[in-house]
C-alpha cells in the first residue's frame, strides 16, 4: 500500500497545479515518484526537466530503455518496473529479454550500445562503481559525451527508484511482467 497521499489536483497549491498541469499538457510522468515530488513543486518539476534533458540527449529510446529496466530490477523497485517492463516491450525488446533482466540474468542483446547499456547499468546497481576494464570498455563503445549521458541516467533512474520504493509506491493491477521476489 502507498504510503503516500496521492493529491487530487483540486487540493494542489497553485503551484503544484501549475507544474502538474505542465507536466499533463507534454504528456510527461505524473504518477509513480512524482506523486511525492509533486510536494515540493520546484523539485516535480527539476526532475521532469532532467528527465526530459535525458530523453533529449545521445541516448536513444532503447537505450535509455534497457538502463532503467535493468536499475528497476536491481533497486526491487515495483511501479518503476511496471512501467519500465512496459515501455521495454514498446519499445521492441522481446519479453525474452524483460525475463532475463527480471531473472538477473544478462539478456540476449544484439545491438554492442544496448549491451553496454545493460553492462554499466548493472555494474553500477550492483557495485556502485565501475572498474576500470568495465569503464574502458564501455567508452569504447560508447564515447565520452554518451558515457556521461549513460552514467546521468543510472542515477536519475536510481533516485527514482528510491522515491518509489521509499513512499511504497505501488503499481497499478495488470502488470505484464511481475517483478520476480
Amino acid at each position: 500500500m502507498t504510503r503516500i497521499a496521492i493529491i487530487d489536483r483540486a487540493e494542489m497549491s497553485a503551484e503544484q497545479r501549475r507544474v502538474y498541469d505542465a507536466a499533463t499538457a507534454k504528456h510527461s510522468p505524473t504518477g509513480g515518484p512524482y506523486y511525492a515530488y509533486i510536494r515540493l513543486p520546484k523539485l516535480f518539476e527539476g526532475a521532469q526537466v532532467f528527465r526530459e534533458s535525458l530523453a533529449g540527449g545521445p541516448l536513444s529510446r532503447r537505450e535509455q530503455v534497457i538502463v532503467n529496466l535493468t536499475v528497476a530490477r536491481y533497486m526491487n523497485a515495483q511501479y518503476p518496473w511496471f512501467a519500465q517492463s512496459r515501455a521495454a516491450l514498446n519499445a521492441g525488446f522481446e519479453q525474452a529479454v524483460v525475463e532475463a533482466v527480471n531473472a538477473r540474468e544478462t539478456p540476449l542483446l544484439p545491438v554492442v550500445r544496448e549491451r553496454t547499456c545493460y553492462a554499466v547499468a548493472r555494474e553500477l546497481a550492483e557495485t556502485k562503481t565501475l572498474s576500470d576494464e568495465s569503464y574502458a570498455a564501455a567508452l569504447r563503445v560508447m564515447g565520452e559525451n554518451d558515457l556521461v549521458a549513460l552514467v546521468a541516467g543510472v542515477g536519475s533512474f536510481i533516485t527514482t527508484c528510491l522515491t518509489a520504493n521509499a513512499f511504497a509506491v505501488d503499481p497499478p493491477p495488470g502488470n505484464p511482467t511481475p517483478l520476480k521476489p
